[in-house]
């Protein structure tokens, strides 16, 4: 079992030298915040208002951001001490948590199941989620969009040992995509609202009423343990980010168009099927969390059986 875990992390693992630049950059300061963030997300828009770097400053915290392509290889950075606090989907802290990473759930965004889906070619003969049995899916594997393929086809009655997932990353996948190399994508925003854009690709099912598609924050237990209002300070500054945020889409848009190389039109599609409102992490959260954690170890993707209460923030904490 040790071993299985050990080739998926590795399958995952974020490539050393965006580590080595993560812990090299934060040496030698005392106080320092290490943020993981993704291209898209309340953290970027965060990282981009410059607002967290003086509120820190009070306490005579630096911040020191490093970015990374999906959450799995951010939770691996987060796992090896080279990032303190980051984001990601419903998938990547299951794989993590099952690793022994010393992560801590510290809050969430409320459910987006639009914010991903399964798509497939303008002009694919497949019609349905129960026709990619026998097909070739691509899937960034570990990612929140894992959690929805399996839903997805367990809903279909289609077994996920019926379908050859191809684990790619997104840039490749959507190369793959494009030229026929697999069948469906299996993807989230803003890389979906990009492909609809451009190949004008059909989606097959998006995660309504098959997934919850929350996005979660953690920190490493040691910097939570140590730092709880220095948490909390990130947590406020974030939350006033989200307020900004839904209030002017097309604002935020136009904020992140350029960042993220994408036209500002993608950009606010995938906004608006984005959630906003940043919450303390909550029992019903924590046993919607448990059920993915639970279907993962049923289908041998994890190596043991894992409980999400056991590193959830307690409320006060």
């Amino acid at each position: 079992m040790r071993r299985i875990i050990q080739r998926l992390i590795a399958a995952i693992v974020l490539s050393i030298g965006i580590v080595a630049a993560a812990v090299g950059t934060s040496y030698g300061q005392d106080k320092v915040v290490r943020i993981g963030y993704q291209k898209y997300g309340k953290l970027v828009l965060l990282k981009s208002k410059g607002t967290l770097e003086p509120k820190l400053a009070a306490d005579g915290y630096q911040v020191v951001w490093t970015e990374f392509p999906s959450g799995p290889p951010l939770l691996e950075a987060l796992n090896v001490g080279a990032i303190d606090f980051g984001n990601t989907g419903e998938a990547p802290p299951i794989f993590a948590q099952a690793a022994g990473a010393p992560i801590q759930y510290v809050a969430y965004e409320p459910p987006a199941p639009k914010g991903e889906a399964i798509l497939v070619a303008k002009d694919s003969p497949l019609t349905s989620v129960a026709d990619l049995k026998g097909k070739k899916v691509a899937l960034n594997k570990g990612s929140n969009v894992h959690y929805l393929l399996v839903k997805a086809l367990e809903k279909a009655g289609v077994k996920y040992s019926e379908v050859e997932p191809v684990f790619l990353a997104p840039a490749d996948a959507r190369a793959a995509f494009e030229r026929g190399a697999v069948d469906a994508w299996v993807i989230w925003d803003p890389f979906q609202a990009a492909a609809e854009a451009a190949t004008a690709a059909r989606t097959l099912t998006d995660g309504t009423g098959i997934v919850a598609n929350y996005q979660f924050y953690f920190s490493s237990k040691k910097f939570l343990d140590a730092n709880p209002k220095i948490v909390d300070a990130v947590l406020a500054e974030l939350s006033t980010v989200d307020d900004w945020a839904k209030g002017d889409i097309h604002a935020v848009a136009e904020q992140l168009a350029p960042a993220i190389g994408l036209s500002v039109p993608v950009v606010e599609v995938a906004l608006k099927r984005q959630a906003y409102g940043i919450k303390p992490i909550t029992d019903a959260v924590i046993a919607d969390q448990q059920q993915v954690a639970d279907a993962f170890f049923a289908l041998g993707l994890i190596p043991k059986s894992i409980k999400i209460s056991d590193v959830a923030r307690k409320p006060g904490s």
